[in-house]
């Protein structure tokens, strides 16, 4: 029996062998269980897992999903899974057994989520519903994949919520120039802001950029790191994908801009943050910057979108405007089109003026 008790401090300790992954046998000891019991029942459950049984109870599982997979994952989006994991789950199926649960039990735990209503009698968005069952359904898939789980319950029953559908806001270059001589006033914002705007790049790789990433003599601007700032501590971490690693050419305007700001500040290290600000402090100044201007309030992150509308009607390439902001796939790009509604008028116009001079060549013929 692998189960012993150590008879100086009447403890009991488990003690047994398991085959790893490539199938030799390794020793395994784990010591301090006050009861005979909750010993047996730890080398039951660490003989599962080992085993790779999906005999065992979803919490358990969930320790080889986050040990496995979410920890492979960036910071923010492993702390961003863990919440919704722990908050919104595992509470209802932590006790089941993993190979146990059914499509109904599923259900039941979407019409608890959907039925849910806050203290101000708000419900979950459906891009948020969406969003959990998407979890749900990914830790599943992962069971099915590693674990021969039989099939996912969660795709079974059916999502829940919908993707986001929410059209893109921008503003036009003009709201642009309105809005940011509101915030002239402070040198930090303005220069963030213009950053923003005219080079299109996303909020942690402008709070990462250092003096070091810009060469002025060529209008140059190197994206090499995002900046983030998770539980009260600041990270910098590689950009979001492959493609957002570029070079980026300046208007010559900023470039004077940047350059002038950087060497107004004191005794800087070239691998310093040069922007010191927090989200929260953009999000302020952009509300102030709306109210003294009177443009319509946007998100940050749709300084992004408007920069890329601005490239659109200057008429670059969807190609070259992918690589310009990073875009990991031009289908990414492609999804702006709908920015421009008088485009399709403007094809219409023209097919129609294309139809009329071949008609008027036809009947001369």
């Amino acid at each position: 029996m692998p189960v012993y008790q150590n008879e100086k401090n009447q403890t009991w300790f488990v003690k047994c062998y398991y085959k790893d992954w490539q199938g030799v046998n390794r020793p395994h000891t784990k010591r301090g269980f006050k009861k005979k019991s909750d010993a047996q029942n730890y080398e039951r459950e660490f003989k599962l897992k080992k085993a790779h049984s999906t005999d065992m109870k979803f919490d358990e599982f969930i320790e080889i999903y986050e040990r496995d997979c979410l920890a492979r994952l960036k910071l923010n989006t492993n702390l961003t899974k863990k919440y919704l994991i722990e908050d919104k789950i595992l509470p209802y199926f932590k006790l089941k057994k993993l190979n146990e649960i059914k499509p109904a039990d599923v259900i039941e735990w979407q019409n608890t989520l959907l039925a849910y209503r806050n203290a101000e009698g708000e419900s979950y968005s459906p891009t948020y519903l969406k969003t959990i069952h998407n979890q749900l359904s990914a830790i599943f898939n992962y069971a099915c994949r590693y674990y021969n789980l039989p099939d996912n319950p969660a795709r079974k029953a059916g999502n829940m919520g919908k993707e986001r559908t929410k059209e893109m806001k921008f503003w036009t270059k003009e709201e642009y120039l309105k809005f940011s001589e509101t915030v002239m006033d402070k040198t930090i914002i303005y220069v963030a802001f213009e950053i923003l705007y005219w080079c299109g790049i996303r909020l942690g790789e402008l709070l990462a950029l250092t003096p070091a990433d810009f060469a002025f003599e060529t209008d140059t601007l190197s994206i090499t790191k995002s900046y983030q700032r998770l539980q009260g501590n600041d990270y910098i971490t590689e950009p979001k994908t492959k493609k957002s690693v570029r070079k980026i050419k300046m208007p010559h305007f900023l470039s004077e801009e940047v350059e002038n700001y950087i060497q107004a500040l004191y005794k800087i290290d070239k691998n310093e943050r040069i922007f010191q600000l927090t989200k929260s402090k953009l999000h302020h100044e952009m509300s102030r910057g709306c109210k003294l201007s009177g443009v319509k309030r946007i998100r940050l992150h749709d300084l992004r979108h408007s920069h890329v509308s601005l490239l659109i009607e200057l008429g670059f390439t969807p190609l070259a405007i992918a690589e310009r902001v990073g875009h990991e796939s031009i289908d990414i790009t492609y999804r702006y089109a709908h920015l421009f509604p008088t485009k399709g008028a403007e094809i219409a116009n023209k097919l129609d003026a294309e139809k009329e001079e071949a008609m008027s060549y036809v009947s001369k013929k």
